[in-house]
């Protein structure tokens, strides 16, 4: 009796490592604390603690299940936060980033469902100078084109399709329903991507269109005022229809990677249009195994107003998953805008100069 059991246990433990090891759970997230100084905040020189430098300070778990036949189930949940305070980046919302669930096919794609991201910020964002140089503070003012991770990025009740990759090249497609509550889209949206990888080279266009969506116009770029709205105290800004476009590309020479980009985004309210458009590029240079040094510069216009920052970063690697970091950002804004350093604030003048330093880790 004890050998036939046996015999009938070998398989069955057999088919259970076999499930374990198809599914899977992650634990992940990233911290990223610092200190900072600013030529002019608000009229006088300050010294800042800085948290989300490097990265946006988050956490979060993903899993995935095995079907069989090529299909799996996927999930995502992934909540912001202040390493500083330990504050949640979005009050009274848990999975303020990222939730959502769906099924994936390797000859198809992927279909989620849930709190997402659109193309601009998941395809173009990734050859920015805000990414590439990992530094949030090097986005564009008020993050209107949605390359950096915050408002008004995350959509609530969305639909997302991403294909496999043919040969290098991938689209999405996606979705979000109207009054979707923690979103800054109150109508429906829709935003549109294509990616082409092959060896060193990346090239990428992106599409997305939203319906009363809250811009970040009044503390992002220092406006009092847009299309007749008054901004005083901080007031948001909602435009009927904002369509934003871009196309970008990165080159990987040797120890150096080359990136650039230019956005359109195009503002409408009350029948009133302003554009606002980008011009942005860098490049990365890597020293040692352990040691980088970035240099990245854009220029941002809208409404007959300009703004232009310049940003180098040297990053040192204690390892794979720690990092120790010191940028330097410049910003000249012109024609009566305030220079307007993205996550630091408004200066009361046309110039404002930003060095951070501080440490960021994975886990």
């Amino acid at each position: 009796m004890i050998k036939r059991a046996l015999v009938m246990a070998v398989p069955l433990l057999s088919l259970a490592s076999a499930a374990q090891a198809q599914n899977s759970m992650t634990l992940y997230g990233s911290l990223d604390a610092g200190v900072g100084y600013i030529s002019n905040l608000h009229g006088s020189q300050s010294l800042i603690a800085e948290q989300g430098t490097t990265q946006a300070d988050r956490w979060g778990i993903k899993g995935v299940e095995d079907l069989g036949g090529g299909i799996k189930t996927v999930f995502g949940l992934e909540a912001g936060f202040s390493t500083i305070s330990g504050a949640m980046s979005s009050a009274g919302v848990l999975f303020n980033r990222q939730s959502y669930v769906g099924l994936s096919d390797s000859a198809v794609g992927t279909l989620t469902l849930g709190r997402q991201t659109d193309w601009n910020f998941d395809m173009l964002g990734q050859v920015s100078t805000g990414q590439v140089l990992g530094d949030f503070s090097a986005f564009h003012p008020g993050n209107i084109d949605g390359l950096g991770n915050t408002v008004p990025v995350e959509l609530s009740s969305t639909i997302k399709f991403k294909s496999r990759s043919f040969s290098g090249l991938s689209f999405g497609a996606l979705y979000g329903f109207s009054d979707a509550a923690s979103s800054s889209t109150g109508g429906r949206s829709a935003s549109f991507g294509a990616n082409y990888e092959q060896g060193p080279l990346r090239l990428v266009a992106v599409y997305s269109a939203y319906r009363d969506r809250t811009l970040n116009l009044a503390s992002g770029l220092g406006l009092t005022s847009f299309e007749g709205e008054n901004l005083t105290g901080g007031a948001p800004f909602i435009a009927d229809r904002v369509t934003d476009a871009g196309i970008g590309g990165a080159y990987t020479w040797g120890r150096c990677q080359l990136h650039a980009l230019a956005t359109q985004v195009q503002i409408t309210r009350d029948g009133q249009t302003h554009d606002y458009r980008t011009i942005d590029g860098g490049v990365n240079f890597r020293l040692t195994t352990a040691e980088e040094i970035d240099a990245g510069a854009w220029t941002t216009t809208l409404a007959g107003q300009r703004w232009s920052q310049l940003t180098v970063a040297n990053v040192y690697y204690l390892s794979k998953l720690t990092q120790l970091y010191a940028d330097v950002m410049f910003e000249k804004a012109s024609s009566g805008a305030v220079a307007d350093t993205i996550g630091i604030g408004a200066s009361s003048g046309s110039k404002q100069a930003v060095v951070l330093t501080g440490i960021h880790h994975l886990f």
